[in-house]
């Protein structure tokens, strides 16, 4: 396998560009969302690649918890630095969780997330726990998107069912600031099953549903039957391959 050049200065994120990873996600049938693993490391985005998904999408707590952070306590340098491993390594589109934006201005931002070779990326809406303004924040989504010149795909995180009163008219409201402000996707992390239905019929644009590995929610395809377009599990794989880590370490000696 050849592995994806980074992106930088003059050159287009690789491989495929923000442009491919957009086609990912038109003409999804119901029950057929895009499935995106999330790898915390090079070893385990070739995995991933290796077993044919398309694309990927990190997760920030599970590289935080790769590198010995906690969630959220991640320096910007390092993530960045995380995610460019994660690129160089596969040939297929990975898109990056980049938190609240770690207090870059929106050029720097997006010239951080090109380097690192990310044709896209997560940015949340809430900060410390507390949900933002959101016409301030979608002010922020616009001005990365117009920096990012289409570069970048930009999944909005809307946090209110994490942070906030868990009321889907809210999360349509805020999602729809977004998706106005040129968002790509939108994220309702941990939107209840019964919910979805609901927010799919009031969001335009792509839908993303977090998938659980546990068995103690809807499958992928359950949730694309529900609306989702496309399909993430937080640091869902990781913390399975600790486990299973743990259970090996265990038993060694």
């Amino acid at each position: 396998m050849t592995a994806a050049p980074a992106a930088g200065p003059g050159r287009p994120a690789a491989p495929g560009g923000a442009d491919a990873f957009r086609a990912l996600h038109r003409g999804r049938a119901p029950g057929d969302p895009l499935v995106l693993p999330g790898p915390w490391d090079a070893a385990s985005a070739r995995v991933f690649a290796e077993a044919g998904f398309p694309a990927l999408a990190t997760p920030s707590a599970g590289v935080a918890a790769s590198l010995g952070y906690a969630d959220g306590a991640t320096p910007a340098d390092e993530m960045f630095a995380a995610v460019a491993r994660i690129t160089r390594a596969v040939d297929v589109p990975v898109s990056a969780d980049v938190e609240g934006g770690y207090g870059l201005r929106p050029e720097e931002l997006v010239e951080r997330l090109l380097e690192a070779g990310a044709v896209g990326c997560n940015l949340e809406d809430s900060a410390g726990g507390v949900l933002k303004d959101p016409h301030e924040h979608a002010d922020y989504l616009a001005e990365v998107r117009s920096a990012a010149a289409g570069r970048l795909f930009v999944n909005a995180r809307v946090d209110t069912f994490v942070h906030g009163d868990g009321d889907p008219g809210r999360a349509v409201e805020r999602a729809a600031a977004y998706v106005a402000a040129g968002a790509d996707c939108v994220y309702p992390i941990l939107a209840p099953q019964a919910v979805l239905p609901l927010l799919r019929a009031g969001i335009r644009g792509p839908l993303n549903a977090l998938a659980r590995l546990d068995g103690s929610g809807p499958s992928p395809a359950a949730l694309g039957e529900l609306g989702a377009t496309r399909v993430t599990f937080g640091p869902g794989f990781q913390l399975r391959a600790a486990a299973a880590l743990r259970e090996i370490a265990a038993g060694v000696g």
